[in-house]
């Protein structure tokens, strides 16, 4: 198996699995106010966006210092990758929740699921083609720009739906 596609396929595990763990570790942590920096503090869909964000970024960063040598575009492969799969997550989310008037909780880890898996394909499929290497400043600085804002709006969060637990 190429090194892409082995990083790949196990990344895709480590995420899926911290992922969910990472619901949990908040509370697990006593509430802990730097664990939920990193980890949901509440059932908001953006605290949810983290279950895919910071797995994937940490998988990402570990996969850039062992294979980028042998795979030169895989910087701005992984940052659009981690924006698609968290910016998925809120729209599969209200897409669904929108056209059943209700949260079912087997549709949010289909959700989850969905986010995660099409983050790394996407991710695997511009790094075998370079398609968004010369945009890599652009993508890095918006993944650095998604991160602050889940470190500043964790326990400050805007008077906004994606903020506020939905109640259905």
């Amino acid at each position: 198996m190429q090194p892409i596609k082995k990083f790949t396929v196990i990344g895709t595990i480590f995420v899926l699995l911290t992922g969910t763990l990472a619901h949990f570790v908040y509370e697990w942590s006593g509430n802990n106010y730097i664990v939920g920096l990193f980890t949901p503090v509440n059932e908001s869909v953006w605290e949810h966006m983290k279950l895919v964000f910071f797995p994937m970024l940490l998988y990402g960063l570990f996969m850039i210092y062992r294979i980028k040598e042998d795979c030169p575009c895989i910087t701005s492969a992984l940052c659009m990758g981690i924006l698609t799969g968290t910016l998925l997550v809120p729209i599969l989310f209200y897409a669904y929740t929108g056209i059943l008037g209700k949260d079912i909780f087997i549709l949010d880890i289909g959700t989850f699921i969905v986010s995660v898996l099409t983050a790394f394909l996407i991710f695997y499929k511009l790094t075998v083609s370079c398609k968004l290497e010369s945009h890599t400043f652009f993508l890095c600085v918006l993944v650095c720009v998604l991160f602050v804002c889940f470190l500043a709006f964790t326990y400050y969060p805007p008077d906004a739906g994606i903020f506020k637990v939905p109640d259905f």
